[in-house]
């Protein structure tokens, strides 16, 4: 069995769009499991029904107003280099109504009804594929997995949902008496749960560079030193999931092809730019098709 496992990584998922469009399209790979954790898990419904043009156009087109209801940060330019800033006015709003989280993310669950149809998670689910999307349930203190075979349509849409909100940023939603979150603050890189599902090779977007090319710049304010944490703390749960991807790989004789963001794409996961989105998309592309061709090279010398 061969499973496709995209990692979190917010805006940058559209670098991943690109790669997976190049290894089912060109290569044909035929995948049996898909699993995704935050912006994956918006990506691995339409990979799995080979609709890579209609995800590719809501995917790198998708805004923040389509995303937020209530957005609880401002955009800014800071030398050339776009940061965020707290929107007082939204934050204050949102506490006031009793919200335990800055923003509310509601748009995006709708925008998730809008590009996945009731007829498509029907022909997913009696297809013999498994979709799976990580969330954090912080009730039960856990990493949970959910699968497409074990919910209707309204169900699976809203662990989609669950499975982006970036909380304190995103909606925290509950369900089941649980708190629950963003799959990536449990497990960015779902490779273990993959090989568990009976992977025998595994494909991994990493929506990260394999070794750390930059310094961030200096908090700003409050906001952006919280974001800076954050993404602190994802990456240090990515590197500890794919060390336990490989252990778990090697003691099951799984196989793992990583495919790692050559450059850094962006400091700010946050911002969704049409222009950047579109770039990366195609710069997935090329970067797989670029290590497709190496590889083959390789292997007939």
């Amino acid at each position: 069995m061969r499973a496709l496992v995209i990692s979190g990584g917010g805006s940058k998922g559209a670098f991943a769009g690109g790669v997976a469009q190049y290894l089912i399209e060109n290569k044909k790979i035929d995948y049996d499991i898909f699993i995704g954790t935050s912006t994956g898990s918006l990506l691995v419904s339409h990979l799995a029904l080979n609709k890579v043009q209609k995800i590719k156009d809501t995917y790198t087109s998708v805004t923040d107003d389509q995303i937020f209801s209530i957005c609880p940060f401002l955009i800014k330019k800071r030398k050339g280099v776009e940061t965020i800033k707290i929107n007082h006015f939204n934050v204050i709003r949102n506490i006031i109504r009793g919200s335990k989280t800055f923003g509310e993310s509601y748009n995006l669950k709708r925008l998730i009804k809008v590009t996945i149809t009731q007829k498509e998670f029907e022909t997913l689910k009696a297809s013999k594929k498994d979709i799976v999307v990580t969330v954090s349930n912080l009730s039960a203190n856990q990493v949970e997995y959910k699968s497409i075979k074990d919910f209707e349509y309204e169900e699976f849409c809203e662990w989609v949902w669950v499975s982006c909100n970036y909380t304190p940023f995103m909606t925290l939603v509950k369900k089941n008496g649980c708190e629950y979150a963003d799959g990536g603050l449990g497990s960015m890189v779902p490779i273990e749960e993959a090989i568990k599902r009976g992977a025998t090779v595994v494909d991994a977007i990493i929506l990260q560079t394999e070794i750390t090319q930059f310094n961030r710049m200096n908090s700003l304010n409050a906001f952006s030193l919280l974001t800076n944490m954050f993404a602190f703390m994802l990456d240090r749960i990515e590197s500890q999931n794919i060390k336990i991807g490989k252990f778990v790989a090697t003691n099951q004789n799984a196989i793992i092809n990583f495919y790692y963001t050559p450059t850094v794409l962006t400091t700010n996961s946050l911002v969704f730019n049409k222009e950047k989105m579109t770039q990366w998309w195609q710069s997935g592309f090329n970067f797989a098709k670029f290590k497709d061709e190496e590889t083959s090279q390789l292997e007939h010398q």
